[in-house]
């Protein structure tokens, strides 16, 4: 999927957003996550053992929002019609922005559930013919190829091969470190920066496809 140079900075942008939203809901959540499921399995485990269940009903909840976002995504992939990336991204947009808009209202909770379901349905972006789609919103499986790849390139493979994953991950960090500077600055508000991001990014990738 990261075969050229417009599928990389595609998911480069979109990894970064990923970063961006997770470190907003990382700080506003006191340290549970919004895009990142492996983190909220593993505190879900950790709160039942202690018997902390109402903790380990919130990982839960967040867990569930996720996987309905990206069947969500994965239905509008699977649907019939052209354009198909640029729907993702607009209905990501629209979520993104009804968080924003939840939150001026003082409806935090409410927020935080439309920012999950975004960030499981960007999960979709590059899925194809049904199979499963490049992770965005998380980059251990880029950091596994990053790994692997340079095995392959030490062993007289492809010599550059592992950069794109090198690239989603450092896109993530540098979208996380934005996203931390912004809450501090304007709490959940920074989410109305995150849709506007995903709003450009349908319209480019929607003249891009037409092209």
């Amino acid at each position: 999927m990261l075969d050229s140079r417009r599928n990389i900075l595609l998911a480069c942008a979109l990894s970064a957003l990923a970063g961006y939203v997770d470190a907003i809901g990382f700080l506003h959540l006191g340290g549970l996550f919004v895009s990142f499921m492996s983190g909220n399995s593993t505190r879900m485990g950790v709160s039942l053992a202690e018997g902390q269940w109402a903790s380990a009903l919130e990982s839960l909840g967040l867990i569930v929002l996720f996987v309905i976002g990206a069947a969500a995504g994965s239905l509008i992939v699977l649907g019939r019609g052209v354009n198909r990336q640029p729907r993702v991204l607009l209905v990501e947009a629209l979520l993104l922005g009804a968080a924003a808009l939840a939150y001026a209202f003082d409806q935090s909770n409410v927020a935080v559930a439309a920012i999950v379901l975004a960030m499981g349905l960007e999960n979709a972006v590059f899925q194809i013919h049904g199979g499963g789609g490049l992770g965005l919103t998380y980059v251990t499986g880029a950091l596994v190829k990053v790994g692997q790849l340079a095995a392959v390139a030490l062993t007289g493979g492809a010599r550059w091969g592992w950069t794109s994953n090198l690239l989603l991950w450092a896109a993530l960090v540098a979208g996380s470190l934005c996203g931390a500077s912004v809450y501090h600055w304007i709490n959940l508000a920074a989410i109305w920066f995150a849709a506007g991001s995903a709003l450009a990014l349908s319209a480019i990738v929607a003249v891009t496809v037409h092209r």
